[in-house]
């Protein structure tokens, strides 16, 4: 452990923390954002955001589900009376057009193709969804648009005193936790807005999820399933999928994108057995053979998977409404595919077609070229979704318009959180071959009490900082066995893509990684950037930034590259940061 320890020293002193920061043992031990609830609170959106944080937070949540997964009855329970206490019952819920999608991997990337198709027909949209990346009123949007400060202020303080009044006095519980205050201002929100339809994103699982006191949603749906959040949801596919088939509901049209044979087996058994008819999507180029090629706002051909569940589950609803402009059908009736009846194949309409060019969704997939830099932004955190990633990476840097003359870097910034094996993560992300890799926290900032979106009470800088060298590490022993001989010298095939990108523009055999560890996203921008990021420019960088000798030889190299290639990617919240920081506007 000293030795741990005598690396986190060093860690901090790359990233230059001031004296009154994490370098005093007082402060390091501090927790990151210690801003208590205001006693009278303010009406201001920073004040709000303040109290919020101080609920039970998603990782308290998660340890509280852990130990209670016997029942989970028990959770949609409490979820209902916390419900009846802020001003509703479950049947209020059921005025609601709902659309509730689940999955692992793309359900929020399905859920913005399926709110902005409709949108597209004239409807007003409701859109629940987390994490958020910079504001967390961007969890409950409007017609795509994150609820203004002043919205979110009034319903959340209208929420916060109506749970207050009604709290038992015999209970030490008073609120519910950081998500299920979010999902119930959500309900209160479109209720109140009057949206024409929801849609709304399952938060972790599906039959442990807070959102499943939905009783009568219009339709639900199924993306792609993967290992995660295995301590909640079980460690195979199977239990997985059994999980996210909880918010199915009798006689409710159900689909899901193609699956493993496993957990779609489990699915499948779990539709029957609560009776809710389920149907197989077909793949994207089924529904453009004979039509036009369908043009989608998201890169990646992960998100094809994506867009044709989007696409069955707006029809579905529009064809429920009675809407004629749904799409001409190619095939008069589902057939059986597998274990499961084919969904329509369809014409998708000339609004499919623009929603689906129109969609955007910040972080995943996400170009920013900037000068000399282009920032590529994904926050991908599982297994299957950093293979995505990956490929999604090599296949826009194999596109790129190459410099005439000049280096070309490439640069790696990484988090990974919670309980995910970051250690597979990065060694998926070898191939991408990186000059530079830096680990940093989830912290825009050293201090994040201007902030209130940033804040964090789950963890202490000690806990994050010891996180990445951990990371750290493990990218160094990666590269250990990577040098290896022969170990690079017959690259495979890389699906979509060419199989000389795994090695060049850099010769075989030769090729290694530097690495560093910042304490916050600033610092490791500032680093990265060099100054050269048009929109990036901070005051100066810290003090002692350059200490490090390889932070000091390769500033150099940056600030004489042609081009910088960075891919920021291993957790959502990193890529908030990151944007936060690179889009001020987002902030606004």
């Amino acid at each position: 452990m000293s030795r741990a320890r005598s690396y986190l020293r060093a860690a901090r002193f790359l990233a230059a923390v001031s004296s009154r920061g994490a370098t005093t043992g007082v402060a390091a031990r501090r927790r990151l954002s210690a801003w208590p609830a205001p006693q009278e609170p303010g009406m201001e959106y920073q004040d709000a955001v303040r109290a919020l944080n101080t609920l039970q937070t998603n990782a308290n949540y998660l340890e509280q589900v852990k130990r209670q997964r016997g029942d989970p009855q028990t959770q949609l329970e409490a979820m209902k009376l916390y419900l009846a206490r802020s001003g509703l019952q479950v049947e209020d819920l059921d005025q609601l057009n709902i659309i509730h999608i689940t999955g692992t991997k793309g359900k929020g990337s399905t859920c913005a193709f399926t709110e902005r198709i409709l949108r597209s027909y004239g409807l007003k949209t409701g859109f629940f969804s987390s994490p958020h990346l910079v504001q967390v009123r961007e969890r409950i949007r409007i017609n795509g648009q994150p609820i203004s400060p002043e919205l979110f202020t009034k319903y959340f303080w209208h929420l916060y005193h109506r749970l207050e009044e009604t709290k038992d006095d015999r209970s030490c519980v008073s609120m519910p936790g950081y998500f299920r205050f979010l999902t119930l201002m959500a309900f209160h929100v479109f209720l109140q807005e009057k949206v024409d339809l929801a849609v709304m994103e399952v938060g972790i699982g599906g039959a442990y999820d807070c959102t499943n006191i939905i009783r009568k949603p219009v339709v639900c749906g199924v993306s792609s399933l993967g290992i995660d959040h295995t301590g909640l949801l079980g460690d195979t596919m199977e239990k997985i999928a059994w999980q996210k088939g909880g918010i199915f509901k009798c006689g409710v049209p159900a689909f899901t994108v193609p699956q493993p044979d496993a957990p779609l087996a489990v699915l499948r058994d779990r539709a029957q057995q609560i009776s809710c008819p389920l149907y197989l999507c077909p793949p994207l180029e089924a529904l453009e053979e004979g039509g036009p090629l369908l043009t989608l706002g998201l890169e990646g051909e992960h998100q094809r998977s994506n867009a044709a569940l989007a696409l069955q589950l707006t029809r579905c609803w529009l064809q429920q409404k009675g809407h004629q402009d749904i799409g001409e059908l190619k095939a008069s009736r589902p057939s059986l595919l597998g274990q499961l009846p084919l969904a329509p194949v369809f014409q998708p309409t000339s609004r499919m077609q623009h929603g689906l060019r129109d969609t955007e969704w910040p972080g995943r997939t996400q170009l920013l070229r900037r000068g000399p830099l282009t920032w590529y932004l994904d926050g991908a955190h599982t297994t299957s979704s950093m293979q995505a990633c990956v490929r999604w990476f090599r296949q826009a840097l194999h596109r790129r318009e190459r410099p005439s003359s000049g280096a070309e870097v490439r640069v790696l910034l990484f988090n990974s959180t919670g309980d995910r094996d970051s250690a597979a993560l990065l060694k998926l992300l070898q191939p991408c071959q990186f000059d530079y890799a830096v680990f940093c926290p989830n912290l825009t900032e050293m201090s994040s009490t201007d902030n209130a979106d940033q804040q964090n009470f789950t963890v202490t800088l000690d806990q994050v900082l010891l996180r990445c060298l951990s990371h750290q590490q493990h990218w160094s022993h990666l590269q250990e066995e990577q040098a290896s001989p022969g170990l690079w010298s017959t690259p495979g095939p890389e699906p979509g893509g060419p199989t000389s990108l795994l090695l060049a523009p850099h010769p075989p055999h030769t090729h290694s990684t530097s690495s560093l560890v910042f304490s916050c996203i600033s610092h490791a921008l500032q680093w990265i950037s060099q100054g050269r990021d048009p929109v990036f420019q901070p005051p100066g960088p810290p003090r002692g930034l350059l200490a490090h000798p390889v932070a000091g030889s390769g500033a150099v190299v940056l600030q004489d590259a042609a081009a910088i290639h960075v891919l920021v990617t291993g957790s959502l919240h990193l890529v908030g940061g990151v944007l936060k920081l690179l889009e001020p506007s987002l902030s606004q």
